[in-house]
């Protein structure tokens, strides 16, 4: 499946604990990243400052559905799931 255009949920729903450029704190689930830009596009796709979770993420309909707010839902559920306290 490719990326949908002007989705980004994955570049907002996810957490991201460690620091990284621009983030030198992370990123909280649900905070869209400063690097999300107007048409919700990846500035930095394709530079090796963008994070290892972001670069490895793959884009699948189990996890994107049909639409952005549909994408939005289904990784903010994987992003709770995957909380420590529910392991």
């Amino acid at each position: 499946m490719e990326c949908r255009p002007g989705c980004g949920a994955c570049c907002i729903a996810p957490s991201i604990t460690g620091p990284f450029y621009g983030m030198p704190r992370g990123k909280p689930a649900g905070v869209a990243c400063v690097h999300l830009d107007e048409q919700r596009r990846c500035r930095l796709f394709g530079d090796p400052r963008r994070p290892a979770l972001c670069a490895d993420f793959k884009a699948e309909a189990a996890v994107c559905g049909d639409s952005p707010e549909q994408a939005l839902r289904l990784l903010d559920e994987l992003e709770q799931l995957s909380k420590p306290e529910n392991g």
